[in-house]
This record gives structure tokens, sequence and C-alpha cells, in this order.
């Protein structure tokens, strides 16, 4: 199993030179070569196996240049009771009948990011080992809030690597930013930039491709990566709990082989809905793709128009980690519509960087339409679904699970489509806990997050988790803050410092 570059297809690397490298040095995206199938007998075979087994199987399709044991010490070493609350690893909470809560957020930061950042470092320093055996690797990641602080707890002191985040200042919660300031670890630093997420964004993917920096790095015998979902490390492992789930209802007799669930992902990169897509090549009976957005809803009028358009306003929201106008993995599901035309992608994608805008053509629009159900809810809105779903279902839910509850509402009442559904939930309440408080009623001004927490805790009769509790008694580590066009500067002085 070869990978190529969204925007080359002659460009080829193995699994492991994909991993290591992160970006293809033309900006493109890696993809695999061909899509692996699951079939009925080896997803019933799954029925009876833990999560890290379930997640060997799938690994070893895509990984073909890992051994098998290699595979196994990355999945053993990630999916274990030491760094997940749960023995099932994606808990599937059921709040009414045929809909289903996949809870992604047990691991060690509570958040979706978890999943997948938990085996990155693993999947890493094997592909290292591969490719650039004797060098060190610096990961720069762009974070909207979960992200920085999963891969920060991922890559805190590994050997041969160390890890920059940055940050939009003023865009991510309060508890978020607590958590990222605060990490622990000799190799890791964090970076405010002032700007939003796509801000971000784009000064990572400058970074990786400036030839400047690069001949630095490769002076001081280091080379980049990234922990984004950019690279295929990041999202292979969420392709594994879209299986997972499946095959737990399976197990669970909610289903029966063959009936097909729909799935809805609040989204803002698309990677997390992109990875359901992947399933669903790959053969599980997935149905519809829902893409959740929040005010920020330019996937949603891509998937109703083909148009992409992010010259508009950016909203900052009470779901953070979704205020995102450049979805990076849109590439990858255009890539695949348009049977792996490198050079239409390459068009559209220079037509956004030039202008902020692509349109895609008619075939493409009308396989979007067949595959995906798009809609969105303002902040209001949100607060609402987070206040009903506890008060008829007993059930807490963070912000970016509310948006996803909302438009799956709103899908079903379009549609009349009863189909049995996953919501993916993201984040764990607490991250998020002024808009959630708010959102039920909450009228106690609240000086600190702390007192916030346990005004919550009794409002709701449920318990923070002790990663966010603890982060109370964590000393500010980092301050820094950095305009946009001088990100790399911030990374030239991180990597120098680590050669002190």
């Amino acid at each position: 199993m070869d990978y190529k570059s969204t925007r080359d297809i002659n460009v080829k690397v193995t699994a492991a030179g994909a991993i290591s490298k992160g970006l293809s040095a033309d900006g493109g995206l890696f993809v695999p070569e061909s899509i692996p199938q699951l079939s009925k007998e080896a997803l019933l075979s799954m029925c009876d196996m833990t999560y890290a087994q379930r997640a060997f199987e799938v690994f070893r399709l895509f990984l073909t240049d890992f051994t098998d044991d290699e595979i196994k010490n990355c999945v053993n070493s990630a999916y274990s009771d030491k760094n997940f609350a749960t023995e099932n690893i994606a808990e599937l909470a059921h709040l009414m009948s045929g809909t289903y809560m996949l809870e992604l957020w047990h691991g060690p930061t509570c958040a979706f990011k978890d999943m997948a950042l938990q085996i990155l470092p693993f999947l890493l320093t094997y592909s290292a080992k591969k490719t650039v055996d004797g060098k060190k690797i610096m990961i720069l990641v762009a974070t909207s809030g979960d992200t920085g602080k999963a891969a920060l707890e991922g890559f805190k002191d590994v050997d041969g690597t160390s890890i920059m985040v940055f940050y939009p200042e003023d865009g991510v919660s309060n508890m978020q930013k607590r958590q990222m300031t605060t990490q622990e670890g000799k190799n890791v630093n964090v970076c405010a930039v002032v700007g939003n997420f796509d801000d971000c964004q784009n000064g990572v993917k400058a970074i990786f491709t400036d030839d400047e920096i690069l001949k630095k790095l490769e002076k001081e015998n280091t080379v980049f990566s990234s922990a984004n979902s950019i690279n295929w490390g990041r999202l292979a492992p969420q392709i594994v709990y879209y299986v997972s789930s499946y095959v737990q209802l399976l197990k669970d007799k909610e289903i029966e082989y063959g009936e097909k669930v729909n799935v809805c992902v609040p989204t803002g990169n698309f990677g997390n809905i992109l990875a359901a897509y992947y399933a669903k090549r790959m053969g599980v009976p997935i149905g519809k793709l829902i893409c959740a957005s929040n005010a920020n809803n330019i996937l949603t009028d891509f998937i109703n128009t083909g148009v992409y358009d992010r010259n508009r306003p950016f909203y900052t929201t009470v779901s953070p980690s979704m205020d995102i106008l450049i979805s990076s993995n849109l590439e990858r599901l255009l890539y695949h519509l348009t049977d792996e035309d490198d050079k239409l992608i390459k068009e559209w994608f220079d037509s956004l960087k030039a202008t902020g805008r692509y349109e895609v053509n008619d075939t493409v629009k009308s396989r979007i339409s067949e595959l995906f159900y798009a809609g969105y809810c303002n902040d209001d809105e949100t607060k609402a679904a987070i206040k009903k779903v506890f008060e008829e279902y007993g059930y807490l839910c963070d912000t970016h699970t509310a948006v996803a509850y909302k438009v799956y509402d709103d899908y079903k009442k379009a549609t009349g489509d009863n189909t049995k559904t996953i919501v993916v939930s993201t984040a764990n309440p607490y991250k998020f806990g002024y808009a959630v408080y708010d959102a039920l009623g909450g009228k106690k001004s609240c000086g600190d997050e702390f007192e916030l927490i346990s005004e919550l805790e009794r409002l709701t009769g449920t318990t923070c988790p002790k990663a966010l509790a603890d982060t109370k008694n964590k000393s500010i580590r980092f301050t820094g803050s950095v305009k946009a066009e001088d990100m790399s500067g911030a990374v030239l002085d991180f990597l120098k410092n680590q050669e002190e």
C-alpha cells in the first residue's frame, strides 16, 4: 500500500513515509492508493475483540510496511486502561431508541483527539526509524483547542521528538487554554497567535514548505512532521472508531449485519467526518454522513451548493473547535470524488489560496449530495440543544456535541429518515463549562473555571474528570504570543532552545 499526493499522483511514499512527512512537498495531502475492504466475515469476527484488537485489524490493511508486531505494540500501548478511563475506549451511550452518542472523550485530555494522538507517537517513532533514522522530528501543530493539548500529551518527553503548538489567542475555551499552557514536558512549547485558527493553520503549512527554514532544520539533523489531521497517521486511527462502533452495535444486537446506520459529526477541519467516509468506503454499512457546523457554516454551504468561499465573516462561537473557514481534509474527499484528478485538485486549491474560492463540477456536486447532508446552528440553538438533551434524557453534552444533535434533529424533521444514527460526541462538557452552565440556566457568577466546575457539578449531579480538575494545581508555563507572520521566527527560536 503506497500513498500518493492529492496534488501530484506521481509522488508515492510508503505508509511510514506519509506519517513521518505529514504533508507532501507540493502542499498536497497523502492518501492511500486504494481503499482496502472489510468483508462481512471480517466485521463479524471483530465482535468479540477489544478495541485495540479491532484497531490492529484496520491498521494492518493500511500500514503494510509495518510488521504485525509493530502494529500490535502501537495499539496495545495506546489503547489501554492506563490511557483511557473506560474499558471500551469508545463508549456508545443510548440517548433514545435508535440514537447513540459515540463518546470519544474518555482519554487523558477529555477530547476525541486522544483517540488518534495517543497512538500517533508510536506510529511516528516506527515510521521515523524506517524513513529518517537518526534524525530528530519537530512536530508542528495548529489547533482550534483540542488537538493541541492531545498532541502535547501524546508527544511529551518522547525521545527524538519536539513539539510546538500554535493556538488562536482568543479562540479557545478557558479550560482548553489552561490545559495547553500548563503542559509538562521538556520537549514541548505552546504559543498563542494573534488571529484565528485559519491563521495558525496557514502559518504551519507555510513553514512546512519554507526553503530557508528547511535548510536550517537540515543542518540540525531535524525534519518536520505534523500531528494535525493533515497527517495520515492522525486520520487513520479515526477510521477505527467508526468500524468499532458498527461492530459494537452488532455485538449488542442493536442492529443486524447489513443494516445501515447514519453518522452525524460536528466538524470544522473535516477530518472526523472524512474518517467516517473512509469507513463507509471500506464496506462498513454507513448510510448518510451528516455534517454539522456552527455559525461558521462554510461546509454547510459547500455541501449544499458546491461552492467553497471563505470570503465571509469569521465568528467566535461557544463551539470554538469548529471555528474554521479552511477545512483542510476536504481536499482528500475531493481527490476521491474526482476519481483522483490531481490536476483538478491543484487547480481548485490554487484558486482557494489566490481568491479564497473555488467551485466543483456537476459530477462532484452530485456525488457529494448522494453521500452527505449538511446543516448548522448558531450559539443560541446550541445552548438550547444542551438544555433539551439534559432535561429530556438526563444526558449532559458539550457545545460541539450539541451542534451535532441539533443538526441531526433538523435532518430527521427535513427528511423523515429514522435510520439508526450515531451522533459523535467529541468532548467532555466540562471543557466548555461556562457555555454549558449558561445553557442550563446557571445564575451564579463564577469567578474562575474551578468555581464554575463546582457549580456545574452541583447543578447537574455529574463529576468533572480528574484530568481537568487537576489543572487547578498546575503552574502556567507558556505565555508567549506572536503575530501570524512571526510564527516561523517562533519555531526557529524553539529549535535553537532545544539544541542548547
